[in-house]
């Protein structure tokens, strides 16, 4: 499912004109994006999404059905609401042999967890799509669960989003759906071994957009001893 990007309606036919030839009517339209739960037609600036937990599936929603399931108690049901908060933790530090025990073969990676399993479940974008890495359940502690992103960390709906680069890691946390969008685009541009300069670039603009609205949680970047 892609509910990040508007898909374009499929040409129909023309009416046919004199000797057969097609009259052209022009570009169709896009598609209005509908909410999967009330049909309700969703203008791109009131888009939301639900994630229904044992399908790990997302799902589009309107503003108003989006609100059912934020209220306190939903996180039981079959749907839950992908918040819209974006965390950074300036403490976070993170070292090769740190990243080399995550088992993730690129310099990008998302955790979350998945209430259903009661684990942590470790994915990385790939040419074709989505990996999953097996995280044994002692290392994420060692490694990630100490900081002070993973004690926010909401199951299913948000995700614990690395990145390395230089020798650094920047983390954040931050609604999961963004997680998949961004897997989606790493598949569409991925070119050769090593992605490619535009699907480099589009990793740039990526991590500067989650970069500028992220905000640093109380208790964190004050240093740690």
């Amino acid at each position: 499912m892609s509910a990040t990007h508007p898909w374009t309606a499929a040409e129909p036919a023309a009416p046919a004109g004199p000797r057969g030839l097609r009259r052209f009517t022009g570009p169709r339209p896009p598609r209005v994006e509908r909410c999967e739960l009330c049909a309700v037609a969703v203008p791109e600036d009131g888009h939301r999404h639900l994630v229904e937990v044992e399908k790990r599936a997302l799902v589009c929603a309107c503003t108003a059905c989006a609100l059912l399931f934020d209220r306190p108690g939903a996180a039981t049901g079959r749907f839950r609401a992908v918040p819209d908060r974006y965390l950074t933790d300036p403490d976070h530090r993170l070292g090769d042999g740190a990243w080399e025990r995550l088992q993730i073969p690129v310099g990008v990676a998302f955790f979350f967890r998945n209430a259903a399993l009661d684990r942590l479940v470790a994915l990385y974008p790939s040419p074709a799509g989505a990996t999953e890495s097996e995280l044994d359940p002692a290392t994420w502690q060692d490694v990630l669960g100490g900081g002070a992103l993973a004690a926010l960390l909401e199951p299913d709906v948000e995700a614990l989003l690395l990145r390395r680069t230089g020798g650094r890691t920047e983390c954040y946390l931050v609604p999961i759906d963004i997680c998949y969008e961004l897997v989606g685009r790493m598949r569409l541009l991925w070119q050769g071994f090593d992605g490619g300069a535009e699907a480099r670039a589009a990793l740039d603009a990526f991590f500067a957009q989650v970069e500028r609205r992220a905000k640093v949680p109380a208790g964190a970047g004050e240093g740690r001893p």
